[in-house]
């Protein structure tokens, strides 16, 4: 188990450690076991295809070519390739801009900065302040699901939306005419061998960095790989025993992180095909993941009221706690901070060194008279426009709000309320910061507690204006 106060600690093995190899075959300590799931539309590559000797031998002369540079020579080759991409791309920002006033030199030392402040987890953009309140004639609804939406991701380019919902079906929509560009409907329950979609009520999604692959879990314990171009199903990943509750690629790579209500998480190569590893410790069912660059994830604990995070290298995790209630949501801000949402009504905002939160929230919705009972408004969702100070909160209190993180993510300000009915299951900040996305249903994506029959099940894009101000980057003092 790991400890407490947030510290780092081995996870010992057995029930909360996590699962070690089996005797390795020699020659083969590194690679990743094949996975369990079943290769159902799989595309095989040609590297599983048996090697024919001019192969092999046109691979060796070009690994021999490959020795002859340094790996100095190499470090220098990829950092002046670097920062010419980075100059090209300055450039053709500031000529968009109209700001050719400015010298090349000092819009990439500007972005070097970033990139460094960015990798250490205190890039920190101050954009919530010049965020103007949503014209709710402005929000666009997107109908196409039969029962409530529970997921949805943005694209990288922030183009399209794909979304899934309790009807099993998977949409892709258009972000700027609002079309649907494919729809994958659901199936009946053991239909999936045939069926090219889910059988079961979609829980969660998550979309490669890059935007080739695209990833949904369901209540049936699968793991479906997608191309996101044309909505084909690749592959299906099985080993979860349970509901499948919070996907997540790392940034940069096919990496993908799975956490499920049977308490572990798992880790998968999705360009292989392969399963790597599972880990152990939480003692709830987990109900919301996520990461970013680094190799590492954070999961919410629903019940065992814990936060933790998952450092893969090291085989260890660290453990936060703070919340009173079942802990339902949760996203990174920057490498550094987090923000979850629980049932008992408070946000928090922590920082990955601290085992309790640097802010909290109590009562972020208010408080509904439940059956003759005061009792807050549940947390169902929580967003964050990455390495800046915005944050947005969904409920089922009919509005979504947008929040103010203070310096070093010690504080959190309300800024506006955007009315929304029904719950908000899903929230997704678009690259640019342009646009909001909401997944909203009649009832919350993990049960039928309550039902809001006015509600519509559907995608609502929320326009974020902005005044004209260049947004100021910051690397918070405390964290």
């Amino acid at each position: 188990m790991a400890a407490a106060g947030g510290r780092r600690a081995k996870a010992p093995r057995g029930a909360a450690g996590r699962r070690r190899p089996r005797a390795a075959v020699p020659g083969a300590e590194r690679r990743p076991r094949a996975a369990a799931g079943r290769p159902v539309d799989e595309e095989v590559s040609s590297d599983s295809e048996p090697e024919s000797p001019s192969l092999g031998r046109r691979r060796r002369e070009a690994a021999e070519e490959e020795v002859e540079e340094t790996p100095q020579e190499k470090k220098l080759r990829l950092a002046k390739l670097y920062l010419e991409q980075l100059r090209q791309h300055e450039e053709e920002r500031a000529v968009e801009e109209e700001e050719e006033e400015t010298e090349p030199l000092d819009l990439i030392g500007d972005r070097l900065k970033e990139d460094v402040l960015e990798q250490k987890g205190r890039l920190q953009r101050l954009v919530a302040k010049d965020v103007q309140p949503p014209d709710r004639a402005s929000i666009r609804v997107l109908r196409g699901h039969q029962l409530p939406v529970t997921c949805l991701v943005i694209s990288p380019d922030d183009r399209f939306i794909f979304s899934a919902s309790k009807d099993g079906a998977l949409i892709k929509w258009e972000v700027e005419s609002g079309k649907k560009l494919c729809v994958v409907p659901g199936g009946k329950k053991g239909t999936e061998e045939q069926h090219m979609g889910h059988a079961s009520q979609v829980l969660c999604m998550a979309i490669s960095s890059d935007g080739k692959y695209l990833a949904t879990g369901d209540r049936n314990k699968l793991i479906m790989i997608w191309d996101a171009a044309t909505c084909k199903r690749l592959h299906i990943f099985t080993g979860h025993r349970d509901a499948v509750s919070g996907l997540s690629f790392r940034k940069g790579t096919h990496q993908l992180y799975s956490g499920s209500h049977d308490r572990c998480v798992k880790v998968w190569n999705v360009a292989e095909n392969a399963y790597m590893e599972t880990l152990f410790g939480h003692q709830d069912i987990i109900t919301g993941l996520d990461s970013l660059s680094r190799d590492c994830c954070v999961t919410a604990g629903g019940r065992d009221g814990t936060v933790r995070l998952w450092k893969i290298p090291e085989e260890s995790q660290l453990v936060f706690s703070g919340h009173q209630g079942s802990i339902d949501c949760i996203q990174l801000i920057n490498e550094e901070h987090m923000v979850s949402g629980a049932d008992d009504g408070s946000v928090a905002l922590w920082g990955l060194t601290k085992k309790k939160p640097l802010a909290l929230a109590r009562q972020a919705h208010g408080m509904q008279d439940a059956q003759g009972l005061q009792q807050p408004y549940w947390i169902s969702a929580v967003a964050a426009l990455r390495n800046s100070d915005l944050v947005a909160t969904g409920s089922h209190s009919a509005i979504v709000k947008l929040w103010k993180c203070g310096e070093g993510f010690r504080k959190l300000e309300p800024l506006w309320d955007i009315p929304l009915v029904g719950f908000v299951n899903s929230l997704k900040f678009s690259a640019a910061g342009d646009f909001l996305v909401a997944g909203l249903g009649q009832e919350h994506r993990l049960g039928r507690w309550w039902r809001i029959k006015e509600a519509k099940n559907s995608i609502c894009i929320i326009p974020l204006k902005q005044r004209v101000a260049a947004p100021s980057p910051k690397a918070p003092n405390g964290s």
